[in-house]
């Protein structure tokens, strides 16, 4: 599977470009690219709502997609006119400009950065037929582990989300296609995690292959 069409800006600000423009909590963009159709937002951390970033990548007709429990934020902060905002709920399935998208929990279990009662979000976004699972920052958890996608980006930096083991368990049992490590090598650990990670995936002898997209 062909994943030229997916990167990673930094940290978990990702960009997918098919029939459609699709940004995942767009940070430290400076590029006024305008070029936007759907803008994701997991939760509302500077890290991943980032307004001055959504700005360079937001036109008049960019739809943005968000936690309804950060809906205040987002109408705060954002610059996007409610009419263009959508906001989901864990567990919950709509189109987006003829895109399937399935708001799946995204929480800490043992920690308190992102609790469960936040219902922050990871998303499955399916484009062009294929399906790609953004997690958001999360700890491994029963409302993951039955996630079904191509390709899987999922964080790998611990302290915040899942650490490289946890992200490993993940993979081997949803079994993507592709899995490419996020949430590293900026806020939070260090940039050879990356290629730590794609080694033991390599080792995990299962169908699934790791790309690395932080340089």
């Amino acid at each position: 599977m062909n994943t030229d069409n997916i990167t990673i800006n930094t940290h978990s600000s990702i960009k997918i470009a098919g029939s459609k423009t699709i940004y995942f909590d767009p940070f430290e963009i400076n590029d006024e690219s305008k070029d936007a159709d759907i803008i994701f937002v997991t939760h509302d951390h500077y890290d991943h709502f980032d307004p001055k970033s959504i700005e360079c990548i937001a036109n008049e007709k960019t739809i943005l997609v968000a936690p309804e429990s950060i809906s205040k934020q987002v109408f705060a902060k954002s610059g996007i006119d409610e009419s263009r905002c959508v906001f989901m709920a864990p567990h919950t399935k709509t189109k987006v400009e003829g895109l399937d998208v399935e708001a799946i929990p995204a929480y800490n279990k043992m920690k308190p950065f992102h609790t469960k009662g936040k219902k922050f979000l990871g998303y499955v976004v399916t484009m062009d037929e294929t399906a790609y699972y953004v997690a958001g920052d999360t700890d491994i958890n029963e409302d993951i582990v039955t996630v079904k996608c191509d390709v899987a980006l999922v964080p790998i930096g611990g302290t915040y989300t899942m650490d490289i083991n946890q992200a490993l368990e993940l993979v081997d049992t949803i079994r993507p296609k592709v899995v490419i490590p996020t949430h590293y090598g900026s806020v939070i650990g260090k940039n050879a995690l990356g290629q730590k990670f794609a080694a033991e995936v390599a080792e995990l002898g299962t169908d699934t292959r790791a790309e690395v997209k932080i340089k």
